[in-house]
C-alpha cells in the first residue's frame, strides 16, 4: 500500500522516502537510526538533509548521526545531524527547521554557541527552504559563510 504524503516541497533534489500510515499517523524511515520517525515539518526538513548529505555529498552512512544529546554550558541540548571524522571529531553540525521557521541570525548564534563546545569545522542550518553552510574560524570564534559543503570526498574531510 502507498501512503501520499502531503508535506511541503523543498529546496532539495527529489528523493525516494518510505512512509508508514499508524494509528492515524504517518512516519518516514530514518535510514540513520534505522526506524520509522513520526513526519512532522521538521522531521521533513532532517530527512531531506540526510539524504542530502547522503546522496549529493557522499559522505558514508557510518560516519552521520542524529538527534542525539550534548551537553553545552551545563544544558542538556539536542543536535539534528552530525558528521564525524574518522577520527571521531566533529566535521559538520546541522540544524533543522521547520519551512514556516525563519532563519535568523539568532538561529545562527544558536548553533555558533552549541559549537563553541563542539568545535565542528562547518555548520550548515536549514529550513528545506533556505539552506546556509559555514566554515568555523574558531580560534578567533567567528565564521565564514559558504555557498555550498565540501563532498565527502574533499580532503578537508580527512584533515
Amino acid at each position: 500500500m502507498v501512503y501520499i504524503c502531503h508535506m511541503q516541497n523543498l529546496n532539495f533534489p527529489s528523493y525516494n522516502f518510505r512512509f508508514k500510515n499508524s494509528e492515524n499517523k504517518v512516519a518516514i524511515f530514518d535510514e540513520i537510526r534505522k526506524k520509522f520517525i513520526l513526519l512532522t515539518p521538521e522531521e521533513w526538513v532532517r530527512q531531506h538533509t540526510i539524504q542530502f548529505l547522503l546522496q549529493d555529498k557522499k559522505y558514508p552512512k557510518s560516519y552521520i548521526n542524529v538527534e542525539k544529546l550534548i551537553k553545552v554550558n551545563d544544558l542538556y541540548k539536542r543536535y539534528d545531524v552530525v558528521i564525524f571524522r574518522p577520527d571521531g571529531a566533529l566535521f559538520l553540525l546541522i540544524e533543522c527547521k521547520a519551512p514556516e521557521v525563519k532563519i535568523t541570525q539568532e538561529t545562527f548564534n544558536q548553533i555558533a554557541r552549541y559549537n563553541l563546545t563542539l568545535k565542528a569545522c562547518y555548520l550548515m542550518v536549514t529550513n528545506g527552504l533556505n539552506h546556509y553552510f559555514c566554515q568555523m574560524d574558531l580560534e578567533n570564534e567567528a565564521y565564514i559563510f559558504l555557498t555550498d559543503l565540501p563532498n565527502f570526498s574533499n580532503n578537508q574531510f580527512h584533515k
